[in-house]
């Protein structure tokens, strides 16, 4: 028996290993990131899709579910930049540990308005705008924390896995919270999200991180943000990448604040097909996260990042042009696998451009171009929405996508060489 235990233990160990694609959940802390975030955002996803079909529901109105996110993210536009000295002045643990503190009393707020059936239209506006201002400190500080959890090499493995966790949430939190919607109503959605809060904060607690050093003689804030835009504007890598995130923020991404319309006014599935169209947009994006831990050290950057921003193009006009809920899911599959692998590569090439002591500051641009320029998006497709209707509001986002893919070659031409 003593001879026999010994041969066998190190295979047993061997087969409890990490697959290489999931190689970064080696690392405890980032093991309890991930399962953590993986709950969290379920009811994070449950959240979004009860609260766009609360408003859609208060008000009719296209351009009320434009109004909405405009006013969720419009925070991010404003503070984001600033926001990220103060990542890369304190603790990054105990930024994630406050802001998800505050998604959560949020989320609890919501809940009981909408159960006591005292929700208004101004009242989900008005939380929104508090959930963005938590969003201005989050984003940033979510991006900056991986490098305290992986090393340098395993960035791009971190980022891909993450993103799975947000788009296998994005599966299954729709799905539930279209059914939850549809049998319970909206507040008992929005309490399982508030519950779900406590899953992160526990695994934020029980990470085991060096000791934070703060920056030495780190100057004002106003002189650090300044030198972190210098940075930008120099590295012009960097600068294309986060311009072309920028872009696609107005005139791309929002496309997802019409689905409710295409779901109760065109498609006619409901509260239940809704969550369906998000579900399908969510098994996209999943692919592409998994495709992109496994794969992505094989794949050239520059020619994933011009054959994504075409693909989304093609799943918006597929999208706009359909009357089938099957075939608007597959337009959302596409969408949703063309907008994770754009962000993903993205996320990683900053990340590994940016040197260490700029991180928060940088990261936090691409956060502000992401998010902040997502309110204006969404603004103006809602306003397009309500003067066009929704399947035309999507094509010609389409087309300017397009126009944008083009356009991204001849002013960025050093995009495409990067691998």
């Amino acid at each position: 028996m003593r001879t026999f235990l010994p041969q066998i233990t190190p295979q047993l160990r061997l087969g409890l290993r990490w697959p290489d694609g999931f190689r970064t959940l080696r690392h405890r802390n980032f093991r309890l990131f991930f399962f953590g975030q993986l709950i969290s955002l379920i009811g994070t996803w449950m959240q979004s899709t009860a609260q766009q079909w609360l408003v859609f529901r208060l008000t009719g109105s296209e351009l009320s579910l434009g109004i909405v996110t405009f006013a969720g993210f419009v925070p991010v536009l404003v503070l984001s930049l600033f926001m990220g000295v103060v990542v890369d002045r304190l603790p990054r643990r105990r930024l994630l540990l406050i802001t998800q503190t505050w998604f959560m009393i949020l989320a609890v707020a919501l809940a009981a308005l909408t159960y006591l059936g005292v929700v208004q239209y101004w009242h989900v506006l008005v939380l929104a705008l508090l959930l963005g201002v938590g969003n201005a400190l989050d984003m940033p500080a979510r991006q900056a924390f991986y490098i305290d959890m992986v090393d340098h090499e395993e960035l791009l493995n971190a980022i891909a896995l993450n993103s799975s966790v947000f788009n296998g949430a994005r599966i299954i939190g729709p799905a539930l919270g279209g059914l939850v919607v549809a049998a319970l109503g909206e507040a008992p959605a929005f309490a399982l999200n508030a519950l779900s809060f406590l899953a992160v904060l526990a695994g934020l607690a029980m990470m085991r991180l060096p000791q934070f050093e703060p920056p030495a003689n780190a100057g004002s804030g106003l002189a650090q943000l300044r030198q972190g835009l210098s940075y930008l504007v120099s590295e012009r890598r960097v600068f294309g990448l986060v311009s072309m995130v920028a872009l696609l923020s107005v005139f791309g991404f929002p496309y997802v604040v019409l689905l409710p319309v295409f779901a109760g006014d065109i498609l006619k599935t409901g509260a239940s097909g809704f969550g369906a169209l998000m579900a399908a947009q969510g098994v996209g994006a999943l692919i592409s996260a998994l495709s992109l831990a496994f794969l992505g050290d094989r794949h050239h950057k520059g020619r994933l990042l011009q054959l994504s921003f075409t693909l989304l193009a093609v799943a918006m006009l597929l999208l706009g042009l359909s009357k089938s809920l099957w075939l608007s899911m597959l337009a959302l599959c596409l969408g949703g696998y063309a907008l994770i692998s754009q962000l993903a590569v993205t996320n990683t090439l900053v990340q590994v451009f940016v040197p260490d002591e700029l991180r928060g500051r940088v990261l936090s641009t691409y956060t502000w171009a992401l998010g902040g320029f997502w309110p204006i998006g969404a603004l103006l497709i809602g306003w397009t929405g309500d003067r066009l209707g929704a399947p035309e509001a999507v094509m010609i986002a389409a087309a300017c996508t397009a126009v944008i893919a083009l356009l991204g070659r001849v002013w960025f031409p050093q995009l495409k060489a990067i691998d």
